[in-house]
């Protein structure tokens, strides 16, 4: 007889008993280590594996929370929302991909942008999610970042950008799309110009025109551990030149030891790290 059915004694004539399961969604398992996590705890640590220290994804709206004074955050530009230049469609219309993205994120589009302080210093904000069709840069997304630059401009903040797209252009805009790299390029030109202190954040995955536009134009450029920060990835690159690249190839690591970030920053002392260089800077 199995265990589960043998009956304790008084237990005749009464029903069998279920076992309880363990309830769903109290674990989780990392992507890096693969060890089973108690998930609160992962929250708790800001999505990081408190075994290997991996960075897990974290959304637009918690990393607000995470980086800005609690409840010093004003969005700008909420009301702008994309068009469907193209009547793109593929397993859904692009109108109804972007409902359906909206609905599942609480996001109007890959990026939110405003203001807060950080420390109790003003700044100019914005974070890209990937989570929203891979974090791609749309017109909306490029709309509300050069409009972020150009207030941070006029209001002399120091501007901060925190990126966490895996996507480049948003191939449902067509050319609308990819004009926003230069846009918004063109924008932290004028800002640079101006005098101002921008401190691009990257984190994983940071790729395509992204990687390719504002988020590698920092005066100072943090990475978490372990992103995966570049152009084309790993396996684009192998599957079309066939290169077998070097161990470690586009990490946060390997671009910290070949000069293209400044410094690698755990999530939870992302804060006080920026902080830092705005006093440093004296852009207070």
């Amino acid at each position: 007889m199995a265990s589960s059915e043998i009956e304790a004694p008084g237990d005749k004539g009464k029903a069998p008993r279920e076992k309880r399961g363990v309830p769903s969604g109290l674990w989780m398992r990392c992507d890096d280590c693969g060890e089973m996590l108690f998930r609160k705890e992962v929250e708790r640590n800001l999505n990081v594996c408190p075994k290997c220290d991996y960075h897990m994804y974290i959304s637009a709206q918690a990393r607000v929370q995470s980086v800005l004074d609690e409840g010093t955050f004003e969005e700008w530009d909420a009301d702008l929302h994309a068009v469907d230049p193209l009547g793109f469609s593929d397993k859904k219309p692009y109108p109804e991909r972007l409902k359906s993205e909206q609905a599942r994120t609480g996001l109007r589009d890959a990026a939110l942008t405003g203001a807060g302080m950080i420390r109790a210093r003003r700044v100019a904000f914005g974070v890209t999610d990937s989570a929203f069709i891979m974090g791609s840069m749309g017109s909306v997304v490029g709309e509300r970042l050069t409009r972020l630059i150009e207030r941070a401009t006029d209001q002399r903040l120091p501007l901060i950008i925190i990126s966490g797209s895996g996507g480049g252009a948003r191939m449902h805009e067509g050319i609308y799309s990819l004009m926003q790299m230069a846009k918004v390029s063109a924008a932290l030109a004028r800002y640079d110009k101006a005098g101002g202190l921008f401190i691009s954040v990257l984190t994983n995955p940071t790729m395509g025109g992204v990687a390719a536009s504002f988020a590698s134009l920092g005066d100072v450029t943090f990475a978490e551990p372990k992103a995966l920060i570049g152009f084309a990835g790993p396996r684009t690159i192998k599957a079309t030149i066939r290169i077998e690249l070097p161990e470690g190839f586009q990490t946060s690591e390997f671009l910290l030891a070949h000069g293209y970030i400044d410094r690698i920053v755990r999530r939870a002392h992302l804060k006080s790290e920026i902080a830092r260089v705005i006093d440093y800077c004296g852009k207070r």
